[in-house]
């Protein structure tokens, strides 16, 4: 027997309005495109459209993938994130290749327009700032009150003029879309502020909130002010700060990338320190070395800093001491310093050996400061515990101690909640 369905008249005006109002949206709806629309194009044909979604064998391009599908999808298939905001990720997409800077808006072209105009502006004042620092550089220091008042005033108008250098580019889409792409160069004082903001927003925060959690500050220092960026690498794992690292990874001497935001080359000290050394003999926790590296230098654009690669004299003092913490012992933080060197001064490895093979006197990050008249510039911590790997570690870098169970011994209790033996005969 077959069946028929009947709609009533209400239900298939209410189709009919729908359809028509689906059609209408899609035929007024149009990509970006750089000709005016052509208003007597015939309804039969079908209308192009750019942001169809690829078939599922097609790789996706990072640069102009524009909903939240495509880039779950693009994440799962390429392990890449999308580049750049979404909206300018859909405009590259209807746009056939053009320029960034020729996309055919209007509103966009009138606004670069007001842009370069005030870059004009702002390069008219770095040229007459220069030519202000040249007069007085060519000033004897008498007419301006002395050298220290002429020195002070270079230094104001240096930073002043650096400020003009970043608000020339602050605005430029174009500045922009680089920095976002990651081709930007640290050369550039602009580049070097955008990474500085975008460091300071949200992986600072982050640094700083681990800080204070796991008591860096005041177990080791009573202040810390980081300006440089520091992540640390155990072969191709990337360690958050405060992680976890397993003893059999953190054998072997690390990768640091130190990213300094301001120009030129600098020396710096690398100082490796576990504060939680568990002290026997006078139930307390000690510090200890477990690397120190001198004169390393780096840049805006060099960052790279192998800890296992500094086997040479004049740079490593104290070699890589593989982490470690006995049974029973609560976890290790391991913190990672980087002090630049005053005046760009080179150091004497051989004098600051002694300090930390001193029995006597207790390794710190103060002393070592005081040493190496090196200013904080950059930390980094991770931390580590009693695992299945530890005794091995332990073993092959001849540390003793991996047969040693540390117990919590009981507080003795104070005398008024002691018992009284007498009450009880």
């Amino acid at each position: 027997m077959a069946f028929q369905f009947h709609l009533s008249s209400p239900f298939r005006r209410c189709l009919r309005c729908s359809t028509k109002r689906d059609l209408s949206y899609v035929l007024s709806s149009r990509a970006f495109w750089a000709s005016a629309i052509v208003r007597t194009e015939a309804p039969t044909e079908t209308i192009p459209s750019n942001l169809d979604i690829p078939p599922p064998g097609r790789l996706l391009d990072p640069n102009k993938v524009a909903t939240p599908r495509l880039e779950r999808r693009l994440l799962r298939e390429t392990k890449q994130q999308p580049i750049g905001s979404r909206r300018r990720r859909a405009a590259l997409q209807s746009t056939s290749n053009l320029p960034f800077e020729q996309l055919p808006y209007q509103c966009f072209q009138e606004a670069r327009k007001l842009l370069l105009a005030d870059r004009q502006d702002k390069l008219r004042q770095i040229d007459e700032e220069r030519r202000r620092i040249a007069k007085v550089q060519a000033t004897p220091a008498e007419l301006c009150g002395g050298e220290y008042v002429k020195k002070g005033r270079l230094v104001r108008m240096q930073k002043y003029l650096e400020e003009l250098k970043i608000l020339a580019d602050i605005n430029d889409p174009v500045i922009k879309k680089r920095f976002e792409d990651g081709e930007g160069d640290l050369n550039r004082p602009i580049y070097r502020y955008l990474a500085d903001r975008q460091w300071r927003q949200q992986r600072r925060l982050i640094l700083m909130q681990r800080i204070s959690q796991m008591h860096i500050v005041p177990d080791m220092l009573p202040y810390l002010d980081p300006t440089a960026e520091l992540r640390l690498f155990f072969g191709r794992r990337k360690v958050q700060p405060g992680d976890f690292v397993e003893s059999r990874n953190s054998e072997s001497p690390p990768r640091l990338s130190i990213q300094v935001f301001d120009r030129g080359e600098r020396l710096v000290s690398v100082v490796v320190i576990d504060p939680d050394v568990p002290n026997v003999e006078t139930d307390s926790f000690d510090s200890r070395c477990h690397f120190l590296a001198v004169n390393v230098p780096i840049s805006p654009t060099s960052t790279s800093v192998s800890l296992g690669q500094m086997s040479d004299d004049s740079h490593t003092i104290s070699p890589w001491l593989p982490p470690h913490a006995q049974k029973g012992s609560p976890y290790h933080r391991l913190v990672v310093f980087v002090l630049e060197q005053k005046d760009r001064q080179r150091l004497d490895p051989p004098g600051l050996k002694r300090m930390v093979e001193d029995p006597v006197a207790q390794f710190n990050i103060r002393s070592c400061m005081d040493r190496v008249h090196g200013k904080l510039i950059g930390i980094h911590l991770f931390r580590t515990k009693w695992d299945d790997g530890m005794a091995g570690v332990m073993q092959r870098a001849d540390i003793a101690g991996a047969d040693v169970e540390l117990k919590r011994m009981k507080p003795e209790k104070l005398p008024y909640k002691k018992k009284n033996p007498e009450r009880y005969r």
